[in-house]
């Protein structure tokens, strides 16, 4: 087995003009692989990275450790375990362990498991964040779709959203939440009504002061 000590590796691929663009504009920038170790099990065709750090574009992902048969990323999947962070745009993901699958130099998809893994992310219109967490998060990078299982929730605003089953629309900002099946948890929706600014008509101190200021009947005659 070879080691080899603080690795930086850069794919590059020359796209062609008869391939579709990717929904994101980052899936379509290089992809740059550095690590503070490397061993290549040569009997085993399989590259175990220590320290490892991915990103393209504004997507990054780092990890303990990082296992993957080949560094071509036209087809090639990588496991990472270890306190596992997936970065992408708006948003963040942590769990112990995920599965990265990239085709045509792009990151297409990961599958997420995690006691939970937690999911955070930032609607470019608005300071509310969406946090979710589950014990399996299914991440299409193209479609900007995620689904979610194993005891999945979704808190937006205030407002919780749980079940089996969850699948969150990134770009259309819409959930679909529903049961895995007979003997699976409901769905179930906790929602918190927005604070209202109360009015002096309610503010029992801003009567008292009224209240005090108005002269009495019988002594204005006197």
């Amino acid at each position: 087995m070879k080691t080899i000590r603080s690795v930086t590796f850069t794919a590059v691929a020359a796209m062609l003009s008869t391939v579709s663009l990717a929904q994101d504009p980052n899936l379509r920038l290089p992809i740059s692989l550095d690590a503070d170790e490397l061993d290549y099990d040569g009997k085993n065709s399989m590259h175990v990275y220590t320290g490892l750090r991915i990103s393209q574009g504004n997507i990054g992902v780092v990890a303990d450790e990082g296992r993957a048969s080949n560094l071509e990323f036209a087809d090639s999947v990588f496991e990472f375990s270890g306190n596992v962070v997936i970065d992408v745009e708006n948003g963040r993901i942590e769990c112990d362990s995920a599965y990265l699958k990239f085709s045509d130099y792009q990151l297409q998809h990961a599958t997420i498991v995690g006691s939970p893994a937690t999911f955070e992310m930032q609607r470019r219109d608005s300071d509310e964040v969406t946090y979710a967490e589950a014990g399996r998060l299914e991440y299409d990078f193209e479609a900007g779709i995620v689904e979610f299982s194993d005891e999945a929730t979704i808190t937006e605003g205030g407002n919780r959203i749980s079940s089996s089953y969850l699948v969150y629309n990134i770009a259309e900002q819409r959930i679909n939440a529903r049961s895995a099946g007979e003997g699976e948890s409901r769905v179930k929706i906790t929602y918190t009504p927005r604070d209202s600014e109360p009015s002096d008509d309610d503010d029992p101190s801003s009567r008292g002061a009224e209240d005090a200021s108005d002269p009495d009947d019988g002594d204005g005659d006197q």
